[in-house]
């Protein structure tokens, strides 16, 4: 009779991260007012594919939004400083506001020409608010591979959800394709987003790179 062979043990293994994608969610909703809500509410909006953007694409330097400006720049302050380490001023270059009206979502995209977006949710938000959808992938995939779903992680995973509150700032890589979910709800979705790029000198003299910004 024949003798089965015995299993090799199992190898240890270890995984360890190479680099990691941050978002980055601080709550100002003690800077924004009714009548700001009001004001941003008020505003002439177009199409935008499905759904709308306001005509005010410099919304930030309204006098209207002052106390907002102030703590975005201070969340984008303490992003540059405690998550990208560095000691630029991220400068909002362009800002509007967004509504998704019942059953429509936000085509995914990136931002041309920024370094950090931004969208901040000012406003109460519809029940289920409609998550942004962060993707791993913003183009063409040569080979694609599904994922199992129970061992998807942070190294696999082909897309991730933030689930908004009223008043959250979120900040993000400007080329991370993201998109939103359709808006469920009976309910308007409103939101700001906001571009910037940096501010003081990057590169190196001497290395022939320096730009002064």
């Amino acid at each position: 009779m024949a003798t089965a062979a015995k299993a090799a043990p199992a190898r240890e293994f270890t995984v360890k991260p190479l680099f990691a994608e941050p978002y980055f969610v601080m709550n100002i909703k003690d800077a924004i007012s009714p009548k700001q809500v009001k004001f941003i509410q008020s505003l002439k909006m177009n199409a935008n594919q499905v759904n709308h953007i306001s005509e005010e694409l410099r919304l930030f330097d309204r006098p209207e939004m002052k106390s907002i400006n102030k703590a975005v720049d201070e969340g984008l302050a303490t992003f540059a400083r405690e998550v990208m380490g560095i000691s630029h001023e991220l400068a909002v270059t362009q800002s509007w506001s967004l509504m998704n009206p019942p059953g429509v979502g936000m085509h995914a995209h990136t931002h041309s020409n920024s370094l950090i977006s931004g969208s901040l949710y000012y406003a109460p938000l519809p029940t289920p608010p409609g998550n942004m959808i962060f993707e791993r992938d913003n183009g063409y995939r040569q080979i694609e591979m599904k994922v199992h779903e129970a061992k998807q992680n942070v190294y696999n995973t082909p897309r991730n959800a933030v689930v908004p509150k009223e008043g959250d700032l979120v900040l993000f890589s400007s080329a991370i394709q993201h998109y939103v979910e359709v808006n469920n709800s009976n309910e308007n979705r409103y939101s700001i987003a906001f571009n910037t790029f940096p501010r003081g000198k990057i590169g190196s003299f001497r290395e022939v790179s320096e730009l002064e910004l």
